[in-house]
């Protein structure tokens, strides 16, 4: 409820609002948004996807030309992890 007030929102009723909107039963769902993702890691994603549009983007050892912009993703994400970025850990299956 804090969180929600420092950011300018305040309770009328039930609901929450903020400049002209209201938020109905949204307050557990606004509070729990925080940045998966920093900034760091954001700079490190958007050169592979650079990269990969130029066709410059190369996969592992066997430098293989990267082909599907998912893979160029996690391989943003990976050298992001590797700088020390923010980014959650990988999900294994």
């Amino acid at each position: 409820m804090r969180l929600l007030q420092n950011r300018g929102f305040e309770q009328k009723g039930r609901a929450w609002q903020s400049g002209s909107t209201y938020y109905w039963g949204k307050e557990k769902q606004m509070e729990d948004t925080m940045a998966r993702y920093g900034k760091k890691a954001q700079d490190t994603v958007e050169e592979a996807m650079h990269k990969f549009k130029r066709g410059e983007l190369k996969s592992g050892k066997s430098e293989k030309k990267v082909t599907n912009p998912k893979q160029a993703v996690a391989i943003g994400l990976s050298e992001a992890r590797e700088k020390g970025a923010k980014v959650p850990k990988p999900a294994h299956k």
